[in-house]
């Protein structure tokens, strides 16, 4: 019964249905984990005495926690695309084996992580901007966290594939169990127990610890149509390969976006000061929400375009793109009418200042500029990914944030006449290359499938 739910949720259903279906609890389950971290430094600022501090200590270790997460993604991204093409092709067994080679790869780096972090974790933070005040803070909550890495991986990695079956509201499910878990246990231990960032660490632990639990007891029951059998849960060079090659897109996007923030961040304090940074917190933020809604499409679009792909049902493939290429360009053009129609709102949403709302109002009508665009990108990129096209997901990572993005930052406020709107100017002339370049690479792979 499982399968024939599956195949023809994937396979027959019609696929505005079928997209819809799917999407919209991957976008429920990007937000929930926004709210997730959201929630944990609600309780550390406000940990008597000590907030700020404690804030700013666990602020330094989202750079570590982003790599663990990229490192997630580097083995399930690949893997769960590649498993949905065997499915649509009919073989289970290959299937299966890339969901056991790739828990195997997921547990060697749980090992190798957590390792480095213990021995090497206070340089690491010192590097990353942890104070003499903060680094206490940060090394605290890094260790614990730390030993939670396994289940991190196996949350992040192993959910992948139950997507990659169809089940995203299983995947959403898994999700919200853990952020649900996690706000209890931090309200308990952190204002309960008063054990401070200590606590919020060992919170997260235990909560990615249910979340692992439960997305390992969906994967192996006999009748599921991906199954983790403990037997194939090994080493195969010629399988895990082509999956870390094809998640190595996304896991740069993720390792990326720490390098893009500090070069705004640097290049904005150059020549903008605090007001300037500021307002590229509030940009961020808004960026968060675009960043919640197009990758959430995106997920909920990658079962049903591998799986045809697998099945040659090249149509359904080329029916289900040209949906989520749709959907996509619909979602960023609503929110670049929203930022570009009414900036001070949108700002007034992050802040009560006055003058950084004025200030914000500018700034994002720049930096925002050709956000209506932005969809065609992520649709083709991800599209990439999905298709099993990696050497062309990889070069428009490579292309859009190391050689066009960050390179502008530093170029732009040479050559503008005012260098605070030229470090702003560099996100959507970056974009407008790169959707340039993307759209016309797409469209001729698009055109050759049969």
């Amino acid at each position: 019964m499982e399968a024939d739910d599956s195949e023809t949720l994937l396979g027959s259903m019609p696929v505005p249905r079928a997209l819809f279906k799917l999407a919209v609890p991957a976008v429920a389950a990007q937000l929930i984990n926004i709210l997730y971290n959201l929630v944990d430094k609600m309780f550390i600022g406000r940990i008597p005495g000590a907030g700020s501090q404690a804030l700013a200590g666990v602020g330094v270790t989202t750079p570590v926690i982003l790599a663990i997460s990229a490192f997630a993604a580097l083995v399930s991204m690949g893997g769960a695309p590649k498993a949905s093409i065997y499915l649509g092709k009919g073989d289970h067994l290959q299937a299966e084996k890339v969901l056991g080679s790739c828990t195997w790869m997921l547990l060697l780096l749980s090992f190798l992580i957590t390792a480095i972090i213990l021995i090497f974790g206070r340089p690491i933070l010192l590097l990353f901007g942890a104070s003499t005040e903060t680094i206490g803070y940060a090394v605290d909550y890094m260790n614990i966290y730390c030993l939670g890495t396994a289940f991190t991986q196996l949350t992040l990695g192993l959910n992948a594939f139950i997507t990659a079956q169809g089940k995203t509201l299983v995947s959403m499910r898994n999700v919200s169990i853990g952020a649900f878990t996690n706000i209890v246990l931090d309200a308990l231990f952190i204002n309960g127990f008063q054990m401070g960032v200590r606590g919020a660490a060992i919170a997260t632990v235990i909560s990615q610890g249910v979340s692992a639990f439960f997305v390992i007891r969906w994967l192996c029951p006999k009748d599921r149509v991906l199954r983790l059998r403990p037997e194939l849960i090994r080493f195969d060079r010629r399988i895990l390969w082509p999956c870390i090659l094809l998640g190595a897109s996304p896991a740069l996007m993720q390792l990326t976006e720490n390098l893009v923030a500090i070069s705004f961040n640097t290049a904005l304090q150059w020549y903008g000061g605090d007001m300037a940074v500021a307002s590229m917190s509030i940009l961020n933020s808004v960026m968060q929400f675009v960043m919640l809604l197009l990758p959430g499409l995106v997920q909920g679009a990658q079962p049903l375009l591998s799986y045809n792909l697998g099945a040659k049902n090249i149509p359904r493939v080329k029916k289900t793109f040209r949906l989520l290429l749709f959907s996509c360009l619909t979602g960023s053009f609503l929110i670049w009418l929203l930022c570009m129609t009414a900036p001070g709102t949108v700002a007034g949403i992050f802040t009560n200042n006055a003058e950084l709302i004025q200030y914000s109002r500018h700034s994002m009508r720049i930096y925002l500029a050709m956000l209506l665009i932005y969809g065609i990108q992520v649709a083709c990129q991800y599209s990439f990914v999905a298709l099993d096209q990696a050497r062309a997901a990889i070069f428009l990572t490579i292309w859009r944030k190391i050689i066009l993005l960050i390179p502008l930052i530093f170029l732009l406020p040479h050559v503008w006449p005012d260098p605070t709107t030229g470090v702003y100017l560099a996100e959507p002339v970056a974009d407008t290359i790169a959707v340039c370049t993307t759209a016309p690479m797409f469209y001729c792979y698009y055109r050759k499938l049969k």
